[in-house]
């Protein structure tokens, strides 16, 4: 439903399967979007295809899916946001289980279409590029639900985890309205479970369910514009983690990076100082939101050699800001439009984008960048 809605809203087609095309396990699967409704309201279905192959791949372990996401070479945005998901149901399973999370084996969502949905998840929210999500409390549903471990309730143990902290609402519909794959993709992707006071749409996508319920299965993503007031958070919303470290090899902190990007950071860099004594150091930097402070924090110190760190609440300003899909004579390529205080606007089309039309025009990045350009100034000029 979630990439319904999301292709619904007018994410390309075309590049959510290419993305998934990437994936080791692309001859696995075929995805179709229809147009359908329920109650009335129209939407597009999206359903995926398994082609049959071992039914070995319907019980891939945690450590298998990371490969398998890794290996697909995918933007490191959709990369992060995937992996944050998996991580989410991962973490959950573990808890349930009582295992260690290299243990966990995925069930149901180690099959196919569980993967694609994740992934193409991911891939979607990457091409939205909106600064922030919203989400009304989650219905779970109520009844019973068959699954791996036999019969269940309403939510399934892993939703249940997975939403821990998220407000919901229960017996809604009589059956499953919430899986673990779609709490797991709310709960990483989500920054607030309410929507906002003032709230401007400018597009809307309808997603609809293969089930038929009481009353309508759909599910509804919209775009727009919050007020200024709604945007400006307070500083104590933006929060900024730092850990001077002198004792760590270089070679720790790269998986140390990719971890607290999967774990919700806005952003980690770091940064050669000197400390005293004339020590050489690297001061370690994380960007983050309030409510993943605590959590942030804690994997600095669980798995770095610092002893210590700094947590200093920060403002932020940040230009307003649109992300466009315009079509070039290499293919399509996102482009990120700013506003200047000014009103004057400048424009970039993204990096990953234009690397990957060089690569299959076979051209180097400098001369795939040129004609992008070329192509998005043209455009963006004429719709100006």
């Amino acid at each position: 439903m979630h990439l319904g809605a999301m292709v619904d809203l007018g994410v390309p087609e075309a590049l959510l399967r290419e993305g998934l095309g990437r994936l080791p396990c692309a001859a696995e699967f075929t995805i179709e979007f229809r147009r359908a409704s329920k109650f009335g309201i129209s939407g597009t279905q999206a359903q995926v295809k398994s082609l049959g192959h071992s039914d070995d791949n319907q019980h891939r372990q945690y450590g298998g899916i990371v490969k398998l996401v890794k290996a697909a070479r995918l933007t490191p945005g959709v990369e992060t946001r995937a992996l944050a998901i998996f991580e989410r149901i991962a973490v959950a399973e573990a808890k349930i289980h009582d295992i260690p999370v290299e243990q966990v084996h995925f069930h149901e969502v180690g099959a196919v279409d569980s993967i694609v949905d994740i992934v193409g998840a991911a891939i979607c929210l990457d091409a939205l590029a909106v600064e922030r999500v919203f989400c009304d409390p989650v219905e779970v549903g109520s009844g019973f639900v068959d699954c791996a471990h036999g019969r269940l309730p309403v939510p399934a143990p892993a939703t249940q985890e997975i939403l821990a902290g998220v407000p919901c609402s229960y017996g809604g519909v009589r059956g499953e309205a919430t899986t673990p794959t779609g709490a797991a993709i709310l709960k990483a992707s989500v920054d607030e479970f309410a929507p906002p006071a003032h709230f401007a749409p400018s597009a809307v996508g309808y997603g609809v369910g293969q089930r038929d319920f009481d009353i309508p299965n759909v599910l509804r993503v919209v775009v727009g514009e919050c007020s200024a007031e709604v945007r400006a958070a307070p500083a104590a919303e933006h929060y900024k983690i730092e850990a001077n470290i002198d004792d760590m090899s270089p070679e720790a902190y790269e998986p140390l990076i990719d971890h607290l990007l999967a774990a919700g950071a806005s952003d980690v860099y770091i940064t050669p100082i000197v400390m005293k004594k004339s020590r050489p150091a690297i001061s370690l930097t994380v960007l983050c939101e309030a409510e993943r402070v605590d959590a942030l924090a804690d994997a600095v110190l669980n798995r770095s050699t610092t002893i210590g760190l700094r947590v200093l609440p920060f403002d932020k300003r940040v230009l307003p800001r649109e992300m466009r899909t315009v079509q070039t004579r290499l293919g399509p390529v996102r482009v990120k439009v700013v506003t200047q205080p000014d009103g004057q606007r400048r424009w970039k089309s993204e990096f990953d984008d234009v690397r990957r039309l060089a690569d299959a025009a076979d051209l180097d990045y400098l001369q795939a960048k040129a004609s992008v350009d070329t192509d998005v100034a043209q455009a963006l000029t004429a719709d100006d």
